[in-house]
Order: structure tokens, then C-alpha cells, then sequence
């Protein structure tokens, strides 16, 4: 095997036994098997009968827990599922091996034409948002609206702090990490992750932490972890370099759903700059800027992501939309630092 390859991963119903994944209370999981891929669904049960279905996708790395906390502040407005993409979470790796945006697009549009409750109020943090903007692109059957924290959508000048992550693409680079990380321990793993993703890491709270360890504690003993993150970074990277129809910012041009943007100020892997760029190329877009929020504000600001949201529902189902720049005390306003 040459150093450029990667190593082999063995089928899923081989995998060593780890620890279940945390399901919090009121939350459940269920298995849902497709084509060539399983699913992992979180999902909480809705305040009421009737409320119209949602989706959550997560970020790389993530998993449907970085959506637990907004599941729960929005029961009230919509019935919520968070699926953790082929790979991450407790979803096995797809059979194809196919980790990029396409691949884990696919596998959207798969479960939600099996569940049939499209189309949804679709949601997407990282490279779910890059994920999800192609889902609303190509089959705008399956969305009502489309909201994107911190989409990882091409940037000309990406961000220093945002280079290490870019680097997991490049061959060998994820094999020489994890020799150099060895001896890191889940706690300090965390710890970086949570300085790199968080505005103030200091917002997470003592059992939010040590959750996030135990969780990182499970995934480092599947064969497959580093495998899944350094394809899917790749898959990112070379999203970034698709022209024509199937570049990103293309597809965000042809997105039709009514479509929620959320910026932190803090962010080190998707520029604050962005946000003004993705305001202008969709077509129908409400943009709400957290200055103080890194790459992962529904983590970080629940209560002020649940509650523009509300408010973007609200007037979508009104109006049918309407584009504004939405402030961290609600509202519109004129300027892209609401709030701060």
C-alpha cells in the first residue's frame, strides 16, 4: 500500500463493540437501513400532534448531538429529527466509501424519500450546511426552508485557523496527526476542538464537557474515525474546487426555499465575511450575526438561534419570506453587527 493510500476500514459488521452513544432525556434513537448506507436518527417527540417536520444535519466531526440543545428549544414549533451522516455519530461507514458532499447529500435525500415526511424544515451547521444547500439545490421538492449556521461554502481566502482542518485532505497528513496525537487524551482532544469551534469556550458547561469527552473517548476506538474525517475534509476541499452547475456558491444561487443564515463573529473556520456574500446569492435569505458566536452557534446561543428561527418561520408562513439582516435581540436591521 503506498503512503498516499488509506488504510483499510473493515465492514461494519465487524467493528469492535464500543460504548452506546449518549441519548438524552426525552430524545430517542432508531436505525434506519437504505441502500448502502444505515443511519443513526435522533429525534424528540413533538409538543403536539401536526407540527410541521424538520431535519438537522451536523458538521464534520459532529454528530445529531450538536443539535440536541436547539431540538429541544424548537419541540414547540416543529417535529425535529437529527441524523448523524454515514461515519460520524453511530452511523457505520457507507458501503461505497463515498464521503463527499455529494456522497453524504445522497444519503439525505435517501432518508428523507424513505421517511416521506418531506418536504422539511432542513438545517445545516459546517459542512452540513455545504451538505444541505445541496439538497435544497438539486431537490427543492424536499425543503420548506433551509436554515445554515456557519456553512462551509468555498472562501478565496480561508482563515489561518481554518488551514489544519483543510489539511486532513491532504494524503498521509491524517496518519502523521495521529502518530503526533497519540499520547493526547480525550480531554485535551476536546479541549482544542471546543477552543477551535466555540466563540468563549468557557460557555460550555462542566457536563457539557465531560459529556463531549466521553463521546470523543468512543469514537477514537472505531477503526474507522480518522478515515471518515480525513475523506470527508477531502470531499469539502474538493467541493471547493467543483465549477459549473455543482459549484457550491451555483447551487446556492438556485436554492429556492425561504433561507435562514447564522454568522458568529468569532468563527476560525468559516469567515465572518462571508456572511454579507451568502446574503446576497440566496435568493430569499434572512441573515442573523452573533458577534460574539464561533463556528457552532446553535450550541452556543440556543435560545437566540431558536428564537430567530421562530421569527423566520413565522414571517416565511406569512409572507412566503422576505429578506432582512436579523439582530441578536430579534427584529430587522440594516446592519451586519446587530447586536453587538
Amino acid at each position: 500500500m503506498s503512503s498516499t493510500e488509506l488504510p483499510f476500514v473493515p465492514p461494519a459488521n465487524v467493528l469492535p463493540k464500543v460504548a452506546p452513544v449518549r441519548v438524552a432525556e426525552g430524545e430517542r434513537l432508531r436505525s434506519v437501513g437504505l441502500p448502502g448506507i444505515t443511519l443513526t436518527v435522533r429525534s424528540r417527540p413533538p409538543a403536539r400532534e401536526g407540527l410541521p417536520p424538520a431535519l438537522y444535519v451536523h458538521g464534520l466531526g459532529g454528530s445529531s448531538q450538536n443539535w440536541s440543545v436547539l431540538m429541544h428549544q424548537l419541540e414547540g414549533a416543529i417535529d425535529g429529527e437529527a441524523v448523524d451522516l454515514p461515519g460520524f455519530g453511530d452511523s457505520p461507514p457507507p458501503d461505497d466509501g463515498d464521503y463527499s458532499v455529494t456522497g453524504h447529500a445522497r444519503a439525505v435525500i435517501r432518508f428523507l424519500d424513505a421517511s416521506g415526511r418531506g418536504p422539511v424544515h432542513l438545517f445545516g451547521n459546517s459542512l452540513g450546511g455545504a451538505v444541505t444547500t445541496r439538497v435544497a439545490a438539486v431537490r427543492p421538492d424536499l425543503v420548506r426552508t433551509l436554515t445554515l449556521v456557519s456553512p462551509a461554502l468555498p472562501e478565496i481566502r480561508v482563515q489561518r485557523s481554518a488551514v489544519p482542518t483543510a489539511l486532513l485532505a491532504v494524503p498521509g497528513v491524517a496518519t502523521l496527526f495521529t502518530r503526533f496525537t497519540k499520547e493526547w487524551t480525550a480531554e485535551q482532544r476536546v479541549r482544542g476542538v471546543t477552543a477551535l469551534c466555540y466563540g468563549d469556550p468557557g460557555r460550555v458547561t462542566p457536563e457539557g464537557f465531560q459529556h463531549a469527552v466521553e463521546e470523543m473517548e468512543r469514537r477514537l476506538q472505531l477503526p474507522y474515525f480518522w478515515d471518515a474525517m480525513t475523506r470527508s475534509a477531502r470531499g469539502i476541499v474538493n467541493a471547493y474546487t467543483l465549477g459549473g452547475q455543482h459549484a457550491l456558491w451555483r447551487q446556492a444561487e438556485r436554492v429556492l426555499a425561504p433561507t435562514l443564515l447564522v454568522y458568529g463573529g468569532r468563527d476560525q473556520l468559516v469567515g465572518f465575511r462571508m456572511a454579507q456574500k451568502a446574503a446576497r446569492t440566496f435568493r430569499d435569505s434572512r441573515l442573523l450575526t452573533l458577534p460574539e458566536a464561533g463556528h457552532v452557534a446553535m450550541m452556543e446561543y440556543p435560545e437566540t438561534v431558536a428564537g430567530a428561527f421562530r421569527d423566520f418561520l413565522a414571517d416565511a408562513e406569512v409572507s412566503g419570506g422576505g429578506a432582512g439582516v436579523v439582530g441578536v435581540g430579534g427584529g430587522t436591521s440594516g446592519s451586519t453587527n446587530a447586536g453587538s
